[in-house]
Order: structure tokens, then C-alpha cells, then sequence
């Protein structure tokens, strides 16, 4: 397993998708020295084209981009899909940047804040940002701290309903100490300062632009399909669903960027045509988030047309359970908390269900090298991830529990109880390899006696935010889901869609327009306790033994069932410069601004 694992490393960096310093580090973890990894590098030939710095601006033409989910709303703060997050993200920047390592690096901030320079308080009670002076918005406006205390206004006004309110809550006040500095004041000690205003989900909103809507009407502005920024670019126009096209920002302030003068963001169709588009007919120059099968990729490869991306972190894939019933309703709303599932409340049925779900042939025959079987909810970054789990298939077992919790084979072989059938449907987005692995669940629940309905919806409308669509994975109107969710560089981002100590904000639902981050309406007084305690946790080894220690529980209690730690898996033209910068903790186009053509 050493050798293939070094193989791989080599190849990565052969074909330039991976960067040496990054080779390097995982080198090391393999248990190579330093001079024994540097050595193996400098054996290998991984000249790519050369990126020379573009004559002029835009003097490269156009940028075509291919997002197979494709977005809905420009606006980061109010996205529910990843794909809307990176869509803003050539427009609207962060304070701080952060790579796959968790190394930072200033975007809109001066410096990063440590105690040396004076920005990070020692009790851990506030942040102070230094900006950089003289940036402009995409409309010629100044900015300044004004608008980092807006952007948490907005954040975390509750008639708003932002998406991320969860990784600002820790925050007691901002305020512009002066037009180039802010300070950030958390209402108790925290570890993770760098939670708010720091990668994808840090963007900065103008404040000129979206201070009349900072409200109930935020969903409604202008601004929401007119996205501008301090980035690169700005929108021309937004057709949702469909199309984004994008000309220069002619304020950015690096005067020879961006190399590209116009971007076409498609969205739309899925994974494998996504593939295909860059792989084969050379139709676009980059997609995202290609979730197929590996052998299909690597054929697709060979054609020379393109070169597979791919960084450690992506996502979780996994199966979420409904811990409320999705056939009652009440007030107006299905899946409605105080209405228990009538099935999956028994932990023995949700234990049953995921010791019949085989995550080792999902990931050796569908994932390949785009990630691994893992039995932890947690797993990035790395030193959070629990050491306790197990990855376990185990038919008998899973039958054994059935029967103790009273479901009986009935003459068709499907499970019985009080008179009625163990009944479950499995929904996820439209897409080959997702089919699959249903296929997968599916084959082993139906050896244990579960009748399994698969069903697939198109991504717009499974991962849309819209209240008048019951087909969201928000609602939840099913018995279990499936899908993958980002990690977030401090875990309370991504742990918090099982928090639910504030159930009118935390929890999906009607009366809070479906923004709530935990969709499974799971309830644990125990699991509050730990999340919150980790969020003023300053002590390193007691606040990551309290991010396992909550791992640990969810998976005990069979909240969801952890299929893959998945990889970001990209692809792009041959002909395209795109330098090594994919982070699970920002997006796939950080440095979209770098991008060039090469010959």
C-alpha cells in the first residue's frame, strides 16, 4: 500500500495536479525523510507549459466554466449549494484565504492577525484586521471597515435567514475602529477567530448595495443576480439555473489581472458531461465536482485534451436519516419537529440499516483514487478525525437487531411490524455515479428485508433554496437523503447542521424559511452541550477531543451513515493555467484571477 501510495503522489505531481511543497507533506506522512523525499522528486519531470504573465488585461479571451449544479442566487451569504458559493466568489472576496494545509494568506486583509503583530487578543476575546488601503468595488465605491460590519449585520440579522449564521453566532459586536480597520469581539473566548470572514463563507457584501435589505427583503435584492465585488470580475447577467457571464472588474486593483476579459459560467446537465466537456470535445475550459466513476475519469484523461485536479478535503458523502415524519403534516409542513419518524426513531433499525450498507465496494469499484470509505462524520481536518470508528458490513448483525426490535419477514421477505412494512425511500440528485451507490444501499437493505424506494431528483431542485419547492433536501420530505457536505476549517461550521440548541434557527424548517443547517431535526441535549462547550474551548488537545468525542456520538447513534471522505475532483483544459490552489476551505477558484492560457 506504501508504494502505490507513493506511485500516486509521483503521478499527481508528474502531471502537474499536485503541488511539490504539498507532495512533500504527504511524503512525510508515509514515513519518508525529508532527503529521501526530495530526492524522489527531483527524478520526476513535471515541466508544465509555461504561465507567463498576460501582455495586457483580458488579453486572453474568454474563460469558459462548466458547474453541472448549476446556480440559483448570487449572493454567498445566502447560498445553500457549493455551487453558488464559488459562482460569487470571482466577484465578492474574504478577509483571508486558507489552502488545503490551513496555511492563511491575505485577500482583503493587510496581514493575518497573530498575537506578534498585535491582531489576535491574548484571552482570545477579539480580532483586530488591518485592510488593505485603496480597494475599490466593482462599481468604483470605496471599501472599507464599514462594510465588514455590514456584511455581520447582515449575517446575522434573523429577518435575513443568511445561510451561515451558525459561523458568526460566536461574534458579540464589529465595529470599524477606523475606514481601514476592524475589530471583531466574540461574546466569549473562542479557538476559532478565523471561523468568520475567512474563506467561501467569509465573503464581504458591499454595503452601499445591500443596506436597504437588511431584512426580510434581502432575498429579493437587486444584487442577488447582479453580484459585483472586490474581486476579479463582476455579473453581466444571470439567467438562474442556466447561465453566468461575467466581464472585468476595471477596478481590481493588480492592473495586468485578470487575464481573461469575459467568463462563462454554465450550469446545468451533470458529473459525467461535465467530464466530458473538458476531457473530449474541449468545450469548456474547467468543471467542477466530478463525481464519477474512477475508471471513467482516467479513460476520459487519456484523450490529452485536459488534466484531472484533484486536493485532499473535499466532502463528506453520506446517508442522513429523518429523525421527523415526512407523511404527517402539520401547520403547513411535513418532516415538522415534535412528530417523530414512526421507523427511524428506533436506533436499532438506523444501526441495522447502515451495518447493510458496504462502503468498501462503493469506494474501490466508483471512487477509485477520488476518495475513501470511512466510518467518521468528522474527518477534516485531519486532527479532528476520531481514531474509534469502524467501517463494518455485517448482514447477520443488522438482521439480528430487525429482529430483536420486532420486524418480521413477512411471505414477500420484506419486514413486518403492528401490521405494517419497513417501507423507506432513499433520495439524492440526479447523477450517474450517486445512482450507483443507491444502487449499492439499496442491494443490502434489501437482503435485511427493507423495501427500498430509490428516487432521483434533478440537482437544481434537490439542492434549491426556494420554500415553494418540497423537493429540497432542506425539507427533508423523505426517510433518508443522500449527499456530501464541506467541510469547514474549524468544525463548527460543518458540525453545526447537528446542533440543535437553537431550534428556531438551527433546525430546517417552515417558520424559518428552510435555512436551518440541520436537517435531520436529530435533537441531543448531549451533543449542544459538547458543541457549544468546543466553541470557547481554548485549550488545542481538549477542544479537538471534543470534536471527536461529538464524532463518536453520531456515529453511535446512527445519525447519518458516513459513506466517502471525498476528494475535490476538477478538470481542466490543457491549454488552461490554473496553478495548484483548490481548498476544501475556500472554493476551486480562489486564485481565478492567476488563470491564464498556456500553449
Amino acid at each position: 500500500m506504501r508504494k502505490r501510495d507513493i506511485a500516486l503522489i509521483k503521478n499527481d505531481v508528474a502531471h502537474a495536479r499536485l503541488g511539490r511543497r504539498e507532495a512533500i507533506v504527504r511524503l512525510l506522512a508515509l514515513g519518508l525523510s525529508a532527503a529521501e523525499s526530495g530526492a524522489l522528486l527531483s527524478t520526476i519531470d513535471s515541466r508544465p507549459a509555461a504561465a507567463a504573465q498576460p501582455q495586457r488585461r483580458g488579453a486572453d479571451g474568454t474563460l469558459k466554466i462548466l458547474y453541472w449544479q448549476a446556480p440559483n442566487i448570487l449572493n454567498a451569504q445566502l447560498a445553500e449549494g457549493n455551487q453558488e458559493i464559488q459562482a460569487t466568489r470571482l466577484c465578492t472576496e474574504p478577509l483571508l484565504t486558507v489552502n488545503a494545509a490551513g496555511q492563511f494568506t491575505p485577500v482583503l486583509a493587510a496581514e493575518v492577525p497573530t498575537r506578534a503583530n498585535g491582531g489576535l487578543a491574548p484571552d482570545g476575546r477579539s480580532v483586530t484586521y488591518r485592510l488593505k488601503r485603496g480597494i475599490r468595488w466593482a462599481d468604483g465605491q470605496p471599501f472599507t471597515a464599514d462594510d465588514v460590519v455590514f456584511t455581520y449585520k447582515f449575517i446575522t440579522d434573523t429577518r435575513t435567514k443568511a445561510t451561515w449564521y451558525a459561523s458568526y453566532s460566536s461574534i458579540d459586536r464589529a465595529e470599524a475602529l477606523d475606514a481601514n480597520t476592524v475589530k471583531i469581539t466574540f461574546a466569549k473566548p473562542t479557538p476559532a477567530w478565523y471561523q468568520p470572514f475567512v474563506g467561501d463563507r467569509g465573503q464581504i457584501l458591499p454595503r452601499h448595495a445591500l443596506e436597504a435589505y437588511l431584512n426580510e427583503s434581502a432575498r429579493s435584492a437587486p444584487f442577488n443576480t447582479k453580484c459585483f465585488g472586490t474581486g476579479p470580475y463582476k455579473v453581466d447577467s444571470f439567467a438562474p439555473g442556466d447561465l453566468i457571464v461575467y466581464s472585468i472588474n476595471e477596478f481590481y486593483r493588480e492592473p495586468l489581472k485578470p487575464a481573461f476579459s469575459q467568463v462563462q459560467w454554465k450550469g446545468g446537465g451533470d458529473a459525467v458531461s461535465a467530464a466530458r466537456a473538458v476531457f473530449q470535445t474541449g468545450e469548456y475550459d474547467f468543471a467542477w465536482s466530478l463525481q464519477v466513476e474512477w475508471p471513467v475519469l482516467q479513460a476520459m484523461e487519456n484523450s490529452g485534451r485536459g488534466k484531472l485536479l484533484t486536493a485532499p478535503g473535499a466532502s463528506l458523502e453520506g446517508v442522513y436519516f429523518n429523525m421527523t415524519d415526512p407523511n404527517t403534516e402539520r401547520n403547513g409542513q411535513r418532516s415538522a419537529l415534535g412528530i417523530p419518524h414512526p421507523i427511524l426513531t428506533d436506533l436499532r433499525v438506523r444501526r441495522a440499516l447502515a451495518l447493510a450498507v458496504d462502503r468498501q465496494t462503493m469506494a474501490s469499484q466508483l471512487y477509485g483514487e477520488e476518495g475513501a470509505a470511512t466510518a467518521n462524520v468528522l474527518t477534516t481536518p485531519t486532527r479532528y478525525a476520531s481514531r474509534n470508528a469502524r467501517i463494518v458490513f455485517d448482514l447477520n448483525e443488522a438482521n439480528r437487531l430487525l429482529d430483536a426490535s420486532g420486524w418480521q419477514r413477512g411471505p414477500d421477505g420484506i419486514r413486518v411490524k403492528n401490521g405494517d412494512k419497513l417501507q423507506l425511500t432513499l433520495t439524492t440528485s440526479v447523477n450517474s455515479l450517486r445512482q450507483k451507490e443507491q444502487q449499492i444501499i439499496k442491494a443490502g437493505w434489501d437482503k435485511i428485508g427493507v423495501s427500498t424506494q430509490i428516487k432521483a431528483l434533478d440537482s437544481g431542485s434537490f439542492f434549491s433554496i426556494s420554500a415553494g419547492n418540497n423537493d429540497t433536501y432542506l425539507h427533508f420530505y423523505n426517510d433518508a437523503e443522500m449527499y456530501a457536505v464541506n467541510f469547514t476549517l474549524f468544525p463548527s461550521g460543518y458540525m453545526a447542521q447537528f446542533y440543535s440548541g437553537d431550534p428556531a434557527r438551527s433546525v430546517a424548517q417552515k417558520e424559518n424559511g428552510w435555512s436551518g443547517q440541520n436537517v435531520t431535526r436529530w435533537q441531543s441535549a448531549e451533543y449542544n452541550q459538547m458543541y457549544e462547550q468546543a466553541l470557547v474551548e481554548l485549550d488545542a488537545q481538549k477542544n479537538e477531543d471534543l470534536w471527536r468525542r461529538m464524532n463518536d456520538l453520531l456515529v453511535e447513534q446512527v445519525v447519518e451513515v458516513p459513506l466517502i471522505d471525498r476528494k475535490i475532483v476538477a478538470a481542466r483544459a490543457a491549454t488552461l493555467y490554473t496553478g495548484n490552489n483548490m481548498s476544501p476551505f475556500d472554493s476551486a477558484t480562489p486564485n481565478v484571477a492567476d488563470w491564464r492560457r498556456v500553449s
